[in-house]
């Protein structure tokens, strides 16, 4: 039990990072009810982009200063290609079935990795990503590495400023009527169109501050990078209830914590030797997701879209 502070230390951290990609799940689904399943890629696109900003920067730059650059050179890259990407891809389906754009978003998840294998310079490996140096943090028990500071910083910096714009400006309050009722906003006079480029880019521009935060962690970007991560944060936003903000912010930080719980403890549990560790951190996972929609369909916070049948 004295590894306990750590772990949840390690669950928090984790399941901010699910938060932050979850984010972009939930706005897009909140308003076109598109499940976006390339926006795992849009993390991995922001993170070369801010790999990119950094190799390009003189010898001899710090991290520090760097780091400002790297994070609006991943967050252009990212905000671009979730901006074409809705433009040409899933706003011409709009109207379509359901499963129209749900197709298309797979195609695009792969169409986005083979781009990044086949034309980022050595992208067939993974590639090496600064990591913040110094020695850890030591807060009692609790021990926070430099890299995960960053992540410990913008999450939940990130999620008051995206508070604040919901509901404290006019964009904020017209993309809230967009998800409740679309064709009644554009009645009122509200762009419809430019309120649905806006969620996709503000949850590219979260994915991208994900991006970065990954990197700093695991001290690389791959390719795959996006593809168990957004599977993570889409889970995490099934979670906390798909369409609701805040929730998919809880359900990052419950899965973190499972994850990182079922980790440390599990094999520990009598006849559980065999299920525990990093292996399984994947299967308790969902093995969480399912016992509370089993529970609790509309997930932890309740599902925040409008019956549009």
């Amino acid at each position: 039990m004295h590894d306990l502070p750590q772990q949840l230390a390690n669950g928090l951290i984790l399941g901010a990072l699910y938060g932050l990609v979850a984010i972009g799940y939930t706005m897009v689904y909140g308003i076109v009810q598109l499940i976006n399943f390339a926006h795992g890629e849009i993390v991995m696109v922001g993170g070369f982009g801010a790999l990119t900003a950094y190799l390009a920067l003189p010898g001899g730059t710090t991290l520090w200063l760097a780091l400002p650059l790297m994070l609006i050179a991943g967050i252009l890259v990212s905000t671009l290609t979730a901006v074409a990407a809705e433009r040409f891809a899933y706003r011409p389906l709009r109207t379509a079935p359901r499963l129209a754009p749900l197709i298309t978003a797979i195609g695009l998840s792969i169409l986005l990795q083979q781009l990044v294998f086949s034309f980022y310079p050595d992208a067939k490996k993974a590639r090496v990503f600064p990591k913040i140096p110094g020695d850890p943090f030591e807060l009692g028990s609790i021990t926070i590495q430099r890299s995960d500071l960053f992540l410990v910083i913008a999450a939940p910096l990130c999620m008051i400023a995206l508070g604040w714009f919901v509901t404290r400006t006019r964009s904020g309050r017209a993309m809230q009527a967009t998800s409740q009722d679309p064709d009644t906003a554009k009645l009122m006079g509200i762009d419809t169109d430019r309120i649905i480029v806006m969620a996709f880019a503000i949850g590219a521009a979260f994915a991208a501050v994900a991006a970065v935060a990954y990197g700093l962690r695991s001290g690389q970007v791959d390719f795959r990078m996006g593809f168990i991560l957004g599977l993570k944060a889409f889970t995490a936003a099934v979670l906390g209830g798909i369409g609701n903000i805040y929730g998919a912010m809880l359900g990052g930080v419950a899965l973190g914590l499972a994850e990182a719980l079922a980790t440390g403890y599990i094999q520990h549990l009598p006849g559980m030797h065999l299920f525990g560790g990093g292996a399984w951190k994947d299967v308790w996972a969902f093995v969480l997701l399912i016992v509370v929609l089993l529970v609790r369909p509309q997930g932890l916070l309740g599902e925040r879209v409008a019956d549009r049948a």
